[in-house]
């Protein structure tokens, strides 16, 4: 494991990182979702595409790269675009799960790998709706500890600057970027996936021009169980 100090519009931000494959010129750029980390990006695919040099990143509020800031997806892409510069990495192949898809998409790769990715606003259901209208209720009343047992779980023991983060992730609607993306885009999903459903995925490859869509029965999480398979329709369906 690595650590960069990097300078974004005047934040100072500490990136954890691993390469592996050292000796390989093209780049296999990896970034995780929301409340995850490199370390798991790594367990699933460092056994496959060896021809690629892998990077592996802790997103800043994530696994070792700790940040005090707010921040939303256009100052992640910069701050991981400013990283991947000052190691000199080109953008070969940048693959996103969750979160990190939105990410990946805004660095314009040449090759873009998408699993399950965020973006695209989705309809909330009647309990999510429900328990924003409690919290805005509560928070008018000045009981604002009481609302933190309305959060998702996906913001659980997160700190306050997280929080907003996350607040900002769920407004972000990509579905212009998605479009205006014009180089090649494998699309990978999970069928029953209730993080970022199949339809949102449908949605994404509708609007990337030159993508190509593979689903799999499985969940937000079908790649640690189709890795594999993954990989290899990435090492022959590239650009």
């Amino acid at each position: 494991m690595a650590r960069k100090s990097i300078e974004v519009d005047n934040k100072h931000f500490d990136i954890s990182y691993e390469i592996l494959n050292h000796k390989e010129k093209k780049n296999l750029i990896i970034l995780h979702g929301w409340a995850s980390s490199k370390d798991l990006m790594k367990n699933v695919f460092s056994p496959y595409l060896k021809n690629y040099k892998h990077i592996y990143i802790d997103l800043p509020g994530f696994g070792k790269s700790p940040t005090k800031e707010v921040l939303d997806v256009y100052l992640y892409t910069k701050i991981i675009d400013a990283f991947l510069n000052s190691i000199d990495a080109s953008k070969d192949i940048i693959m996103g799960h969750s979160y990190g898809g939105k990410v990946a998409t805004l660095l314009n790769p040449t090759n873009l790998v998408l699993l399950s990715s965020a973006g695209i606003i989705e309809e909330k259901s009647l309990e999510v709706k429900l328990k924003i209208k409690c919290s805005k209720i509560l928070n008018t009343l000045g009981l604002n500890k009481i609302t933190k047992l309305f959060r998702s779980k996906d913001v659980d023991n997160m700190s306050e600057n997280m929080y907003t983060t996350f607040k900002n992730a769920l407004k972000e609607d990509l579905s212009e970027e998605f479009k205006n993306f014009s180089n090649k885009a494998l699309i990978f999903w999970g069928e029953e996936d209730t993080a970022a459903s199949f339809i949102a995925g449908k949605q994404i490859h509708a609007l990337i021009k030159n993508s190509e869509m593979i689903s799999y029965k499985d969940d937000h999480f079908f790649f640690m169980k189709h890795a594999k398979d993954i990989t290899q329709r990435i090492e022959h369906g590239i650009s």
